[in-house]
């Protein structure tokens, strides 16, 4: 089933070149139809699909749900560009969006992104990875997990730490896992797959291969309580 044809692809390219609120709202009827709506059907559809890999995950159809606004939030941004020319989806397990872990896309003319995990760390969250990878299994299998996933194409982020914190030393077992700010696997596709009519069946093969990321992701999050004000991360979307 086709969610999203290329003419979606060449609306965000306009958007990314004419990005005003005046140029949107002219064009807020291409938007819903070749955008929104096929995001909310696409939500449902690989949503039902996902429920195989995980019977609680989260695919609720709507903006703040599955879907991200369009508008950007520029109100402590250097960049005033007031809308999104970049699409993300999220299912996630869990009652913090972008702090659970999720299965996530999304995609521009210039970049299509398939990942899991979550994608940028709240002071909570980071706080409870560091503390769940003391304890050597988990970070043991969090270590194999990096080896099989890399074998298959997959790829990390970049640790973003320098200096290894309180309780790690370079000494330490798997102590290069301290210096991540987040713990997700990715995988970069053709932009061009996103208007595929076989979308669901490549997207449910790669979330399956990443099923032990977001399971151990998954474990980690049960340590934590996040307190509501420290839940903020970085946008994805």
């Amino acid at each position: 089933m086709q969610f999203f044809s290329c003419e979606a692809l060449n609306f965000l390219k306009e958007l990314k070149e004419n990005n005003s609120k005046e140029w949107f709202l002219n064009n807020k009827d291409r938007y819903e139809r070749l955008i929104l709506n096929p995001s909310k059907l696409f939500v449902n559809e690989m949503g039902e699909h996902l429920l195989a890999l995980d019977p609680h995950i989260k695919a609720i159809p709507k903006v703040n749900g599955s879907l991200f606004r369009i508008y950007r939030d520029i109100r402590l941004s250097k960049d005033k560009r007031p809308m999104k020319s970049r699409i993300g989806i999220i299912f996630y397990r869990g009652t913090k969006r972008l702090q659970s872990s999720s299965f996530y896309i999304h995609f521009s003319p210039d970049e299509f992104l398939v990942a899991s995990g979550i994608r940028g760390f709240c002071k909570d969250n980071l706080e409870g990875y560091r503390e769940f990878i003391k304890d050597e299994k988990n970070a043991k299998e969090l270590s194999l997990i990096f080896e099989e996933l890399k074998s298959k194409g997959f790829s990390f982020p970049e640790p973003k730490y320098k200096r290894y914190p309180r309780g790690f030393s370079k000494d330490s077992p798997y102590a290069n896992l301290s210096l991540y700010a987040s713990m997700f696997a990715y995988k970069k596709l053709d932009t061009k797959e996103i208007c595929s009519n076989d979308l669901e069946s490549k997207l449910f093969d790669i979330y399956s291969q990443l099923l032990p990321i977001y399971d151990w992701v998954y474990k980690m999050s049960l340590s934590v309580d996040i307190d509501p004000k420290n839940a903020k991360s970085i946008s994805l979307s």
